[in-house]
């Protein structure tokens, strides 16, 4: 009894810093201080351009023409997104396709990806090589614009459809298949498929009960990214849609851009002075800012409803201890 105590005093009174020694995973504080000033730093880094065209967007014409870009604005202005609210139940309605186009899409590309990537994350699946194969040959080659071009306008007539803003380009992304079947594999132990295999539940219901509610850190990283990928996404609008009651929020702002582009290069051309002067006066850099403005918000909203799944979630196939 005695040699059992004297050794867990011992043990007790040894020094901190040897406790810290032994502990592999311990941050000293100097590198724990430089390491919260370096992300503090690179938070602000990455903040400074947010509010640049937020500045520029609130900033007079002829001050950004004189002075350029500057952090506070030379000279407050509502020309911006004055100009754009005289276009905005336009904008209201680009929003409205925007929103149901990301939800929907998003919605359908997580379900399309997690069914596909399952059954490849499943070693008793027999044709899971070819599949494999099938989905990493996507990533390598393609058919080219015109082919794809003609397979969603003739085989699957889609054109003017909201259709042609889901499918083409984003309900499936080889990548993120890859990237889910990895988390599957190293998450999930197949002795829980087994046991529920056992109790008789089915493959749907394993699915449904087991694997998705255990993938959230994945499922939400891969939903993120289809968000920004749909809500981004002008192309599709470009080459599928001639109704303009159906382009989305960012192919519209690309036309008023261009629209802008267009009358300011051609401003000298005109005949009359008077027309060239109002032409002159349109806002052209600070409308681009406004319009990034307003495109970013919805996507600014939803990244903290992701975030601490998004973190865990980027470390899909690294190492575990």
């Amino acid at each position: 009894m005695n040699s059992i105590a004297m050794e867990t005093k011992k043990k007790s009174s040894a020094s901190p810093i040897t406790q810290r020694t032994r502990n592999p995973n311990s941050i000293s504080r100097p590198a724990s201080m430089v390491l919260n000033v370096s992300f503090i730093l690179y938070c602000v880094l990455s903040l400074i351009p947010v509010l640049l065209v937020l500045s520029v967007s609130f900033s007079d014409e002829n001050a950004i023409a004189l002075h350029g870009y500057r952090l506070i604005p030379e000279s407050f202005s509502l020309a911006a997104y004055q100009y754009l609210w005289q276009d905005a139940a336009h904008i209201a309605k680009g929003y409205s396709i925007s929103i149901f186009v990301t939800l929907v899409g998003s919605l359908l590309g997580l379900t399309v990806t997690a069914m596909f990537a399952y059954p490849l994350s499943r070693m008793d699946f027999n044709f899971r090589g070819f599949f494999s194969f099938f989905i990493f040959f996507t990533m390598i080659f393609s058919g080219g614009l015109v082919p794809w071009y003609l397979v969603y306008t003739k085989l699957f007539p889609i054109k003017d459809t909201l259709f042609a803003l889901i499918i083409p380009n984003h309900l499936m992304n080889a990548f993120f298949v890859i990237m889910v079947r990895t988390f599957f594999q190293t998450t999930i132990h197949p002795s829980l498929i087994e046991s529920a295999s056992i109790d008789g539940a089915s493959e749907m219901k394993i699915f449904r009960s087991i694997v998705l509610p255990l993938s959230l850190p994945v499922l939400a990283t891969v939903g993120l990214f289809y968000t920004i990928g749909y809500w981004n996404d002008w192309f599709n609008s470009l080459v599928f849609i001639n109704n303009d009651n159906l382009v989305n929020l960012q192919y519209m702002m690309y036309k008023v851009m261009r629209n802008l582009q267009y009358l300011t290069a051609n401003a000298q051309v005109s005949g009359s002075i008077n027309i060239s002067s109002e032409i002159a006066k349109l806002p052209n850099e600070t409308v681009r800012m406004a319009m990034c403005i307003t495109g970013m918000g919805p996507i600014v909203l939803a990244f903290p409803m992701f975030q601490k799944y998004f973190i865990k979630g980027l470390t899909v196939g690294a190492i575990k201890g």
